[in-house]
């Protein structure tokens, strides 16, 4: 975790981060205040998005800073997401994703042949 990350995270999360899976194949890390409103919205999505439900909700894992300031994958969670040596971590607003560099690439190739593009969106 980048220590500017780091240091914001230790100092208003005490109780923690929380891992889970995203349906893109990266792993999710939410600050667990924000978490525990996600988990909430996931829970109450209709009987169809059952299968959400058990990726992300089913899948999710409290972590803690070590005394170094790392934070350890889950094993489980790790071997799931591809996560090897090589990884990319961005910060999103509330929660960060983490891909597996070389699968964080081909999604970025596929979302540009895809047309997405940030004119797609207002800001």
């Amino acid at each position: 975790m980048p220590s500017r990350h780091r240091e914001t995270l230790a100092e208003n999360e005490e109780a923690g981060l929380v891992f889970t899976r995203h349906p893109d194949g990266c792993l999710l890390l939410y600050p667990e205040s924000v978490w525990s409103r996600k988990r909430d919205e996931l829970a109450r999505l209709p009987f169809s998005a059952r299968a959400l439900q058990r990726l992300v909700l089913g899948s999710a894992e409290s972590v803690t800073f070590d005394k170094a300031g790392r934070l350890l994958v889950p094993t489980s969670l790790r071997e799931l997401a591809g996560l090897d040596r090589d990884v990319v971590l961005l910060g999103l607003g509330e929660h960060f994703e983490l891909w597996d560099r070389a699968r964080w690439q081909k999604a970025e190739e596929d979302a540009a042949a895809a047309g997405a593009c940030a004119a797609d969106f207002v800001f």
